[in-house]
Order: C-alpha cells, then sequence, then structure tokens
C-alpha cells in the first residue's frame, strides 16, 4: 500500500521493523535511516526475503537538510520518529518542508534540560495545517496506548470521566544488578526528575520518588510503585470530558532504586558538561555508554510487563470504575521479534499509530495526540498485532 521511513534503529525501532514487515499489506517498502548504518544493514539482513522491500541509508537526524534529502529521496508516504526526543523538531521541520505525514513515540526534550512537555511539537499545529499533513504525537504504549486506551473509555463507558491512574508494572528480570529497559539516558533523566500530577486543573510537583504506592496487578502481584511526571498527563488533562485528577505511577525494584541514588550522588546522572582529559563530556551520556545496551536485554528477561489505566467518572448519572490493562510477556517477545517486553510495547503501537495515518483511518491536517482520535480501529489493531487488552469493572483501587 506505502512508504514509510523509519529514523532509529534500536530496540523500539527494531519491533516496529520487525512487525511493519509482518504487515506487509500496508507496509509494502520501508527504508531504515540512522546514524550507524551498519546497525540498519544488519537488521534488513535478518528481515529480507518477505513481502515488504527494505532499503537502508545514513542520517544525522540532527540536521535538517540531511533528514530533507532522504525524504525527498525515498519519498515515504509517512515517517516514523523512532530516534531520541531532543530529534523531534529537526524531523518535523523536515516533514513539513517535504509535506510529508509524522509519527513519533516521544515528546521533545531539549538535550540541556531535563523537561519534557508538548508545547515545543504544538506550536507546529497551524504550519502543519497549512501543509495539509498529519503528525501523530506519542504513538508508544505510555504515552500512546494509555491515551487510546482513555478515549475508548470515554466514547463506550463514561459521559465524563474524572480521576485517571496510568500504572506501568515492569515484573522483568533481565539478572543484572543494574540496567534500563529503554534508552538509559533518557531513562534515568525521566525517572531522577521531579514527579508531577494534574489535579484541578492545575500541576501538583512532588520530590522524586516522593510518592509511592504498593498496588496488587493481575498476573503479576504486588509491587511497589512510585508517582512519576509523565507526558501523556498534560494531553490527557486537555482531551478528556471531565477531568479533575491524572496520576502516572511507575513500577520500580529496591536493588534499580539503590544503585540510582548512588549513581546520583556521585554525579553520575548529572546532564551537566564536565571537563575530562581535556575534552567536555556528559556525565548521564557516559554512563549510558557503560550500562547494558537494553536491545541486548531480550535473550535475558523472563517475567511479564503489566501496564494500563484506571478510570473514575460518571455514566447516566452513576459512579463507573472502570480498569483497561495489556499484559505482556518478556519470554514471548523474544520468541517473536527477538526483543524484551519494554521494547515490544512501545514498538508495536509505533507500528499501528503509523498504520492509522498511512491507512487514512487517523488523517487530518495538524498536529494532534492520539486520544483525539477513533480509538476502535486502533483497539482492534493491539487486539491484532501482539497486544491483546483486558478490562474490569471491579478493579482495586489506587488511594
Amino acid at each position: 500500500m506505502g512508504k514509510a521511513l523509519i529514523i532509529g534503529c534500536g530496540g523500539v525501532a527494531s519491533v516496529a521493523i520487525h512487525k511493519c514487515c509482518q504487515n506487509s499489506e500496508v507496509f509494502s517498502e520501508i527504508c531504515i535511516a540512522s546514524r550507524t548504518k551498519s546497525k540498519c544493514d544488519a537488521l534488513k539482513a535478518k528481515l529480507d526475503g518477505g513481502d515488504t522491500k527494505i532499503t537502508t541509508a545514513q542520517v544525522n537526524a540532527d540536521h535538517v537538510d540531511e533528514l530533507i534529502a532522504i525524504i525527498e529521496a525515498f519519498k515515504p508516504d509517512v515517517v516514523l520518529n523512532l530516534a531520541l526526543p531532543y530529534q523531534d523538531l529537526t524531523i518535523m521541520d523536515a516533514c513539513l518542508a517535504t509535506k510529508t505525514n509524522y509519527v513519533d513515540t516521544a515528546n521533545y526534550e531539549p538535550v540541556d534540560t531535563a523537561k519534557f512537555e508538548y508545547k515545543w511539537q504544538w506550536d507546529y499545529r497551524e504550519r502543519f495545517e497549512k501543509a495539509g499533513i498529519t503528525a501523530l504525537l506519542g504513538s508508544g504504549f505510555d504515552p500512546g496506548v494509555t491515551g487510546v486506551f482513555a478515549a475508548y473509555a470515554q466514547k463506550h463507558y463514561f459521559d465524563e470521566i474524572n480521576t485517571i491512574d496510568i500504572l506501568d508494572a515492569n515484573a522483568g528480570d533481565h539478572g543484572y544488578p543494574f540496567a534500563t529497559n529503554f534508552n538509559p539516558e533518557i531513562n534515568i533523566r525521566e525517572v531522577s526528575a521531579n514527579g508531577s500530577y494534574w489535579e484541578a486543573g492545575k500541576w501538583i510537583e512532588t520530590k522524586p520518588m516522593e510518592i509511592k504506592r504498593v498496588y496488587d496487578f493481575p498476573e503479576i502481584g504486588p509491587k511497589d510503585m512510585y508517582l512519576l511526571h509523565h507526558e501523556e498527563l498534560e494531553s490527557l488533562g486537555l482531551n478528556i470530558k471531565g477531568i479533575k485528577r491524572i496520576r502516572f505511577f511507575m513500577t520500580f525494584g529496591e536493588s534499580y532504586l539503590t544503585h540510582l541514588k548512588c549513581l546520583e550522588n556521585v554525579g553520575m546522572t548529572s546532564i551537566k558538561p564536565i571537563e575530562f582529559e581535556g575534552r567536555q563530556i556528559v556525565p548521564l551520556q557516559f554512563l549510558a555508554a557503560v550500562l547494558p545496551d537494553p536491545s541486548t536485554l531480550g535473550p535475558r528477561t523472563k517475567g511479564k510487563t503489566n501496564i494500563g489505566c484506571i478510570f473514575q467518572g460518571k455514566k447516566d448519572g452513576k459512579d463507573k470504575t472502570y480498569y483497561l490493562y495489556n499484559v505482556c510477556d518478556h519470554e514471548a517477545c523474544y520468541k517473536e521479534v527477538g526483543s524484551q517486553a519494554i521494547s515490544y510495547t512501545t514498538g508495536v503501537p509505533a507500528m499501528i499509530g503509523t498504520m492509522m495515518v498511512m491507512t487514512g483511518q487517523w488523517n487530518r491536517p495538524g498536529v494532534y495526540n492520539v486520544e483525539e482520535f477513533d480509538p476502535d480501529p486502533f483497539m482492534a489493531a493491539l487486539n491484532k498485532w501482539g497486544l491483546p487488552w483486558q478490562e474490569s469493572f471491579t478493579p482495586d483501587l489506587v488511594d
């Protein structure tokens, strides 16, 4: 049917590319582009021979001119951005210049400030609308599926949703004393930042890991979870009717938190450059380079993830509660696509969001978050492509 340019070749990109090749009726041709072309070539060699034609290219996503050149050469219907969040705006600029649809999984974050929010990308709304192209923001799991879950709950079960608790649990064990399940630099910036939640029309900020709860997750059991700031809180606060409070919790084990605290205490999580042997280095970037590559964790990781949303609100004047979630098995993911479940749960929705735009099911000029479109085709695709969802109308609540 169409062509997709996929920028990035890490763990999430590998899953999304596997899934595009499984979905050759939609993705007749893909180009994998990254700063390190050898990684793209290795993945192409692994997947070649199917119905999806694969090409590769080298590109530095920091440079708009390079991005424009590759888009003009390949002429994709959609650009799927699976590069670093720092590169969102340069890729959006290139899409604007070439009038090409855009999809990503994480919002823009400046390199020198650990602050991620949508304002920079939302500023592109009028320009994308005038260009007649669609930008779909945050089509991973959280953000992404969590927003689709909210739109689905709003459409089918509520007149108004008053509270949302997003719960992200990883009960996987990779056997290392300390490792991150996705890009170490992005992961550590996220969890070491101040937490926040949306309540009564304003942000309430907390210290990192200040608010802890224990939740008994289906198929996983009781886990410690901590309140974090997460980008989908920002868009859901605007797009969900009747919302009064939104919170995001993620599980962490004691070993992870102890190692993280030690690294913080010695300055290794800092994003401020320091002088080392005559050159400037960023401690967190150095740490990311010495930690295990998340893409290598697949064969070591056992256990499951559980990510979902608990909604409370009103239907026909009566109180209503609804829990939508997905459980994903690390070993099953590795058997299918050679990846652990963290990359899988982001890579599958990335492919689905790109498919929604490419097929015209989600196609509206401008810049949009996933919850602003009809959730039903996306929900059906989750069941088809490996992330089946479950629901409960009597879940345990988070206090």
